[in-house]
């Protein structure tokens, strides 16, 4: 499935540029077998959850905490990872932000936004923006888990929900938050290979690093890639603990 939905966008150009900073070197972890990635694998994989014995990329352990209240002071935000299938084959849905938004304009990142408060939890709160940026209603999203939040260096504590899509949805991207809604396999995802390492430049954050994932000319970094890697991390500890 290649699926990409471009709207209409205004010119503004992100004040940091992530193809300008000094490559560090590729990741050298084994990818996930290809033929094991299926939804009966994904949803397994999460029902065992508590089972699961698996660590949070070490190169960001610092950035992640498991409750919104370890970091009150942060933006409580939630996202969707989610996954379609077509074809036999498992996609994940990425948005290219509006370069009108305040917050990583241009970005590509998951669908979602702030937990408001009329939201029940992250889960409501990642389905709800989900619809309102790529038009995705809540009953074709079934949510699976939440991973571990990621502290972003711009004061977001953001949540991941890692949800499988069911047939029927329809793509609307909102014009005034989306400026491309598009897919890539999950298999390429799950491909450590592709997680590239770069360093920040006078960086004055603690690490100073992060990820990029290369996608037909667009850029997945940032937090986006945090959340891409961390699950890596988790379905690899579920191939070699779930499956023979």
């Amino acid at each position: 499935m290649r699926t990409t939905v471009p709207t209409t966008d205004s010119s503004k150009r992100q004040s940091f540029d992530p193809d300008t900073q000094p490559w560090l070197g590729p990741c050298t972890l084994a990818p996930l077998d290809a033929s094991r990635l299926t939804v009966d694998f994904i949803r397994t994989a999460f029902e065992h959850a508590g089972q699961i014995q698996w660590q949070v990329e070490p190169l960001y352990t610092h950035a992640f905490v498991q409750s919104f209240t370890e970091r009150p002071q942060s933006i409580r935000s939630a996202v969707c990872v989610a996954i379609a299938e077509r074809d036999s084959e498992l996609y994940v849905i990425f948005t290219r932000r509006s370069d009108s938004l305040p917050h990583h304009p241009g970005q590509v990142s998951f669908p979602g936004g702030r937990v408001d408060v009329s939201d029940a939890d992250a889960i409501a709160a990642a389905l709800r923006e989900t619809h309102e940026e790529v038009g995705i209603a809540p009953r074709f999203i079934e949510p699976l888990a939440e991973q571990p939040i990621f502290l972003t260096n711009t004061h977001f504590a953001m949540r991941p929900v890692i949800s499988l899509l069911h047939p029927g949805y329809q793509l609307r991207p909102n014009p005034g938050e989306v400026a491309e809604i598009f897919t890539v396999p999950l298999v390429e995802l799950m491909n450590p290979q592709r997680h590239q390492i770069f360093k920040i430049k006078h960086s004055q954050s603690n690490d100073g690093i992060y990820f990029s994932i290369r996608w037909q000319g667009r850029n997945i970094w940032g937090a986006t890639a945090a959340v891409v890697r961390n699950l890596y991390h988790y379905l690899s500890a579920a191939e070699k603990q779930l499956l023979p």
